[in-house]
């Protein structure tokens, strides 16, 4: 008698669909693939296209095949169908081996491709280029910083994940959460500093720098030129006291002392962007300890709020917060453009004119490139290739360092490196903070630095190693002994 057929319980249309996407899925993978591994995509939508969407397409068909056969299992049952027998695959029929042959063939090509998919996928989202490109409105700044910073060599994930899965696990969950923000903008303008999710700089910055190695100083040179019609320029050379931080080296001393391994230095911010602490701890290497609160009855603290406040051990990010998405004041960026040629220092009120031009209220950034354009053009009515490359610096300072779309300029992430515009070492190195002995925290300079050489000119030659006085541009007699330089400089000329 001959035996009935029964059809395969992939025929039905669930899952022959699911064969159609999962045979598309893979055939497109597998090129992208070849093609990626040949010459890498450099746009970051061609990388998720092929390791997010094609992949999710291939999974989608498999699910929708399996899908199919469990729905079509069900049906016949419930017909009366007899599908319990598992098939017999009897390998002496060339058929029946041509088929388990395929199948085997298709499934190690397909854990293969798998394979390094995933491994391709894992680079790629820990590439730069998807960090910084995906959402490109929305990281722009950060960007562009990142590209004209210190680190732009480095990739974002060393400094923001670091090593191992935990934090590669957290990251990727509140990359969720970001990519929500993003198509349903929810996101804040500017984006607010990642001060309080960080890593330990121990686990990332110390994969390149440990102050264990500092010690010495390094010498320092800037020069800054006048808002005056002859852009007047007045540089001051210093040696930063950056070391040490190890006593096999002599005695520790210098910035790097905060970081020493004798020592420990916590304290309490009273505000998110850590610009306001009121109290400090200093343990030494014998576990003594000595507690600085500041002067200020009005920001004192009780012991209870001590108790119940986030107590911060001071790492490399405490002044090293900007490492490398740094947005230059217009003050800064003029300066350093002057001194390297990019804008010529013989062009009137050149200094003057790039400030006006760069704080002017822009809605967007192509406004703001335009009104530059158009200011320094009617400055400078003769034109000419001078004139041209002044317009073109001052665009690139306002592109590299002003976003209106996102809010962002230098005054919306304060740099605690230094303290000429924002309070930085001021925020502790005040002489307001005092301990029960009556010792304070010093505000001397020559703490963190010795001025060498300064004085009006582009070069000064007479250089001092023994030390010099701080000597003002400008003759304010002694009031910058009893301020805070941020008090008057907020990144623009002191008018």
């Amino acid at each position: 008698m001959k035996k009935s057929y029964q059809r395969s319980l992939l025929h039905n249309p669930t899952s022959l669909f699911g064969i159609v996407l999962a045979a598309i899925g893979f055939i497109a993978g597998f090129a992208l693939i070849v093609i990626d591994a040949q010459n890498h995509f450099d746009n970051p939508y061609t990388g998720i296209f092929t390791y997010m969407v094609v992949p999710a397409i291939l999974i989608g068909g498999l699910l929708l095949i399996l899908a199919g056969v469990l729905l079509e299992r069900r049906r016949r049952q419930r017909g009366g169908s007899d599908i319990n027998r598992l098939p017999v695959i009897n390998l002496n029929e060339k058929r029946q081996f041509a088929s388990f042959l395929i199948v085997v063939v298709v499934t190690l090509l397909f854990i293969a491709i798998s394979v390094v998919g995933s491994y391709r996928a894992f680079h790629f989202t820990e590439s730069v280029e998807f960090c910084g490109k995906t959402c490109h409105s929305v990281m722009k700044p950060e960007y562009t910083a990142f590209q004209n910073s210190p680190h732009a060599n480095a990739g974002c994930t060393g400094c923001h994940i670091g090593p191992g899965a935990d934090f590669y696990a957290k990251s990727k969950l509140n990359g969720l959460y970001q990519v929500y923000s993003t198509i349903f903008n929810k996101y804040n303008r500017p984006i607010p500093a990642p001060v309080h999710n960080l890593r330990p700089a121990k686990e990332t910055c110390y994969t390149c720098h440990w102050p264990e190695k500092f010690f010495g100083a390094v010498e320092f040179k800037r020069t800054y030129f006048r808002a005056d019609e002859e852009n007047t320029p007045w540089t001051i050379q210093m040696l930063m006291k950056v070391g040490g931080g190890d006593s096999t080296h002599g005695r520790t001393q210098g910035i790097h002392w905060h970081m020493a391994v004798e020592n420990k230095i916590e304290y309490i911010a009273t505000d998110e962007k850590r610009l306001e602490i009121p109290w400090v701890r200093m343990t030494d290497a014998d576990g003594k300890q000595s507690i600085y609160q500041t002067n200020n009855k009005d920001s004192q603290l009780t012991p209870e709020q001590v108790a119940n406040a986030e107590i911060r051990t001071m790492d490399c990010i405490d002044c090293h917060n900007r490492p490398t998405h740094q947005f230059h004041s217009p003050e800064r960026a003029l300066n350093e453009a002057l001194a390297s040629g990019q804008l010529n220092p013989d062009m009137p009120e050149i200094k003057l004119n790039g400030i006006e031009a760069l704080t002017g209220e822009y809605e967007t950034e192509g406004e703001g490139l335009k009104a530059i354009q158009e200011m320094l053009a009617e400055a400078y009515p003769d034109g000419g290739p001078e004139v041209e490359k002044a317009i073109a610096a001052v665009q690139r300072i306002y592109s590299q360092n002003i976003f209106p779309e996102m809010k962002v300029s230098w005054e919306a992430y304060p740099d605690h490196i230094g303290h000429l515009i924002t309070p930085g070492c001021f925020r502790c190195h005040n002489g307001d903070h005092q301990n029960e002995q009556g010792q304070t925290i010093s505000r001397d300079c020559d703490s963190c630095h010795t001025i060498i050489a300064q004085g009006p000119g582009r070069n000064v030659t007479s250089i001092n190693t023994g030390g010099l006085p701080f000597k003002h541009p400008e003759d304010i007699d002694e009031e910058w002994k009893d301020s805070r330089c941020d008090d008057c400089h907020a990144g623009v000329p002191v008018m």
